[in-house]
């Protein structure tokens, strides 16, 4: 049974092609995408984009050119909107730093180019900054502006990099402005349709993609409706609405033109860059849903409905605003329609959390789903062509070189777009960056970053420099997207005989009730009236022994886990319970003899109990009480306390426990350095008694089990991110690690991070020192290698997000968000727990590993539970990698958690109104016990030795079958002797009668 790989054929099949669009058709995304196979559907796909596909960066001429007095450019609306100055009052704020210099792109043209050539890309979305070939927004054309866009084109050419150009792109000439009032103005339209016809004359022999203009919406709705953006004019909605009246006959006046007078000698394709957010509902009802359509046909649709259906606005525009939105003619309509030979598509952090007025939300949730969008944009509009045009997000203006948080939505948009055309059949042709490199973020300033090469805004020569981002790009664009990758496939294989399958739980259920046989009182039964039992006073019955069958809730527990089919069980004992003060003055011995009960049960059905003698839990962290008063684990008296409970253990339950844990999963996130030291040494003489007075008897073998989760560094090119990766290993594992498994003392890496932030920062983190003894009492003290491990974290050294930020470590926590999450986020990271186990084998040698822990949470909804399938033959699926290919000495694999009712939302069991239900993760994880792992057609049958059942009693026959063949011999000729003795007793009696 190998592990099954994600199928996208199959998918494909399940979630169907979009049917050709029509307005209003779209409103069926959110349902569609809401019945998605899961978690199938999320998984990332490994797979390529068509043949052709067109990679590309973009930018903006007012975001990087500079030079805004340079070669005769005139003033447009963003250099006079950036230059305001704050009203006494405040009422007008300061404009944003301006984009002045910028990125310096009109004198670093060739610069420019050579970050083009270095990424690969097949085109380059540029504008063209209108007041700068003419500066008062007409006739007549500046010279230099002409020459220096040629130029541009020229070496664009000698690259082989397709130029795709935009018109205009949010610089509207500051002459335009003041002499009709821009876009409020109807003469716009043919003023814009003038300077188009210059640039198709002069540009149009090198420029096959055209975009008339960039998010009108923006334009419209902050430039002439709220005053947010340049101009700045506060006309309320009505002349927003206008404005984007005329932007849409200005767009479609360009069109016709280039149409009807260059597209028969060019060959070029000209269209509109919209932009849009994409919603999702707060509830999955019909009036929900209709809102969110309502909040794209306000945003999008305002252009693209007249643009890609019939020339007019949405409906629901048109029903909700009456009289504030102007009306096309007939005329107007025919002649807007299909005005667009492809759709330009800009999605990101423009508009998308940034410049999107909350009433246009509707009330409903706001996304970052491209993939969705996709699909909405297909459905509605006729399945156009899609060219993305502007996609990516942003970083703070604090980061310099390694952007993981940018590289990771890239990313993840881009697998979005290629699910959109390998599940949905989206037809999308292309995709660009933004930005090409580092320049002025509109109104924000220089606040954040966009770009994939950085620059320096405070240096002279403003030098490019790639950020981990351009790796990551330009290894993608080499590849086409993201192929298959070997260690991505599924293995066929099996485990080796004696493999540990286990479960665990941290703490057993514990239920003393006495069952009704040990009740020595006589009752009667009250038929008639109470239809109770009622006590007999002073009649009593003689009382037996107790037994192990009279725990109802062992015997439960039992049979659960023999529908599991698992070899071992893994639980923690309860000191604070076992021993109530902490010493031996106070015992526990009816837990005592549960305890004993459940191992001894255990082992009748052939289930090998693997017990902890402590682990951390909230409550004083599981110590007793007078021991976590006085200090808990910086109290060295802890240690001896720790060593007589151990020993108490040891003695009570060592006939039944082979398999033990000193500590369970110690939280080195809320040990003091003290409080680990003093671990340490408590768990050296635990394990050095049981190896000096209880291992030859008890043949038992025992070890500590330590939370292991892996670190991955969040650039993967970037040297700084790996020693950060490094680091947080070593703080987070080696720390107890190393003093056992390694030399016996703390890894050098602790030493000298500490002794850094102590120097520096005059902070006082001690880190105690072992002596030589105590090293040689540590150094050694296990019997294998035990650890848990959920997921994995990805780690960086650029600090990004305060909130995720530790100071202490100098490490950033970063997201994946192509990763599948659980509900409560854990990342589900497979080949995470290969990396740890290669990791451990590297670090401490061929020690014998057992992976003790392993699950996720899950929805309550038995449905949901398809993740925790998912989990786990993944996981093992990967354990089984580490095991056959890089021949980790994996000895064992537990599941966490055993049921729900001590792990909520962890269990293979549910619990619910007082009753066990297996979920499907628990039958597929026997299925994989069976098997002993993935077997397939070609997996060599393996043959295993009948297991013995292991018990105390048998042991000791086992190892006594010289003396027990002895005492059968005389047991036997005893016998035998007694017979003829009384054989011829008998005889002689009967002859002397």
């Amino acid at each position: 049974m190998a592990p099954a790989a994600p199928l996208p054929l199959l998918l494909l099949l399940l979630l169907g092609r979009p049917l050709l669009g029509a307005p209003g058709q779209g409103a069926g995304t959110w349902s569609r995408f809401a019945r998605l196979p899961y978690p199938q559907d999320q998984l990332f796909l490994h797979d390529t984009f068509p043949d052709g596909f067109l990679w590309g960066a973009g930018t903006a001429a007012y975001q990087t050119e500079g030079g805004w007095r340079q070669g005769g450019k005139g003033a447009s609306v963003w250099d006079t909107f950036a230059h305001r100055p704050a009203t006494p009052s405040g009422s007008v704020p300061p404009g944003p730093a301006a984009g002045d210099v910028a990125s310096d792109s009109y004198n670093n043209l060739f610069r420019d180019a050579e970050g083009l050539r270095r990424l690969g890309v097949s085109h380059y979305r540029f504008s063209l900054a209108w007041a700068r070939l003419l500066p008062n927004g007409t006739a007549p054309l500046n010279p230099a502006g002409l020459a220096h866009y040629r130029r541009l084109l020229g070496r664009l050419r000698e690259l082989g990099v397709e130029p795709v150009v935009t018109l205009y792109h949010w610089d509207l000439p500051q002459g335009l402005q003041d002499a009709f009032g821009g876009w409020a103005s109807p003469v716009l339209p043919q003023l814009f349709c003038d300077y188009a016809e210059l640039c198709f004359r002069h540009f149009g022999g090198q420029v096959r993609y055209w975009l008339t203009m960039d998010n009108p919406y923006v334009v419209a709705w902050h430039g002439y409706g709220t005053g947010r953006l340049p101009p700045g004019v506060q006309g309320g909605p009505r002349l927003g609405y206008r404005a984007a009246h005329h932007l849409l006959q200005a767009h479609a006046k360009v069109w016709h033109l280039y149409n009807d007078h260059f597209r028969p000698t060019q060959r070029g394709k000209v269209s509109i860059a919209l932009s849009s957010h994409w919603i999702k509902p707060q509830h999955m009802t019909e009036k929900n849903i209709k809102e969110c359509q309502k909040s794209l046909d306000f945003v999008l649709g305002w252009f693209a409905k007249p643009i890609f259906i019939d020339g007019d606005y949405p409906e629901s525009m048109k029903s909700n605003l009456s009289s504030l939105l102007p009306e096309f003619s007939e005329v107007e309509k025919k002649y807007i329609k299909g005005t667009a030979d492809f759709f330009a598509l800009s999605f990101g952090a423009t508009l998308s959390f940034q410049l999107l007025d909350s009433h246009m939300k509707f009330q409903q949730l706001e996304s970052i789903s491209l993939r969705q969008l996709l699909y909405w944009i297909s459905s509605e509009y006729n399945n156009p062509q899609i060219f993305i045009v502007e996609n990516s997000w942003f970083v703070s203006g604090s980061t310099k070189r390694d952007d993981a948080k940018y590289i990771y939505y890239l990313k993840k948009f881009i697998m979005e777009t290629l699910k959109a055309i390998r599940y949905d059949g989206v037809n999308v042709f292309g995709y660009t960056v933004w930005s090409l490199l580092d320049g002025f973020e509109w109104h924000r300033g220089y606040s954040i970053r966009r770009g994939l090469f950085y620059v320096d805004f405070q240096s002279h020569d403003k030098k490019l420099m790639p950020k981990s981002s351009v790796l990551f790009y330009q290894k993608l664009i080499e590849k086409n997207g993201f192929p298959p990758l070997p260690e991505n496939q599924p293995i066929e294989g099996i485990f080796p005989c004696g493999f540990a399958w286990g479960i665990v739980d941290n703490y057993i259920q514990v239920d003393t009730t006495p069952a009704q046989f040990l009740d020595s009182n006589v009752y009667v039964w009250d038929v008639h009236q109470t239809k109770k039992l009622i006590k007999v006073d002073g009649v009593f019955t003689s009382k037996r022994k107790r037994h192990c069958v009279d725990f109802a809730s062992i015997r439960l527990q039992i049979s659960l886990l023999q529908e599991m089919h698992v070899t071992h069980f893994h639980f923690s004992l309860k000191w604070s319970l076992i021993l109530p003060l902490g010493n031996l003055s106070v015992i526990n011995h009816t837990l005592v003899h549960y305890y004993q009960c459940f191992a001894s049960e255990l082992l009748r059905v052939n289930i090998t109990p693997v017990v902890a003698l402590w682990q951390p839990m909230a409550e004083n962290q599981e110590l007793p009480v007078s021991l976590a008063k006085y200090g808990a684990w910086e109290n060295p008296e802890t240690i001896q306390a720790f060593v007589e409970y151990a020993r108490f253990c040891f003695t009570s339950l060592g006939d039944h426990v082979k398999f033990w844990i000193t500590m369970n999963e110690p939280s080195v996130k809320n040990l003091t350095y003290t409080a680990g030291h003093n671990l340490l040494k408590a768990h050296a003489k635990a394990w050095h008694l049981y190896d000096k007075e209880f291992r030859r008897s008890q043949k038992g073998k025992i070890s500590i089990a330590l939370q292991a989760d892996w670190v991955e560094p969040a650039c993967p090119f970037s040297r700084n991110d790996q020693d950060v990766a490094d680091r947080i290993l070593e703080f987070d594992i080696g720390w107890l690690a190393e003093p056992i498994f390694g030399n016996g003392d703390y890894p050098q890496v602790m030493r000298a991070w500490l002794h850094r932030r102590n120097s520096i920062d005059l902070y006082n983190f001690h880190l105690p020192h072992f002596s030589e003894h105590e090293k040689k009492l540590i150094q050694g003290s296990f019997d294998f290698f035990a650890l848990s491990h959920y997921t994995t974290t990805l780690v960086g050294w650029e600090k990004e997000d305060a909130l995720k930020y530790d100071h202490y470590l100098e490490v950033q926590m970063i997201n994946d968000i192509t990763w599948l999450h659980s509900p409560s986020r854990a990342a589900v990271v497979p080949w995470g727990l290969r990396k740890l186990l290669k990791w451990v084998k590297s670090k401490y040698g061929n020690v014998p590993i057992y992976v003790m822990a392993n699950g996720i949470d899950d929805d309550q909804n038995m449905v949901h539970d398809k993740l925790r399938v998912y989990y786990i033959q993944n996981y093992i699926s990967e354990a089984l990698k580490a095991y056959t290919l890089d021949n980790v000495n994996l000895q064992g694999y537990f599941v966490y958690s055993f049921n729900d009712k001590t792990a909520p939302k962890y269990g293979l069991y549910s619990y619910v109104a007082n009753q066990y239900e297996p979920k499907p993760s628990m039958k597929y994880y026997r299925e994989i016990i069976d098997n002993n792992g993935f077997p397939g057609p070609e997996t060599p049958e393996l043959v295993c030795p009948e297991e013995i059942a292991s018990c105390s009693e048998c042991h000791f026959f086992r190892t006594r079958k010289s003396l027990l063949a002895f005492i059968s011999f005389v047991f036997v000729a005893f016998i035998v002797t007694i017979f003829f003795i009384t054989y011829y007793s008998r005889r002689v009696e009967r002859r002397y009668k």
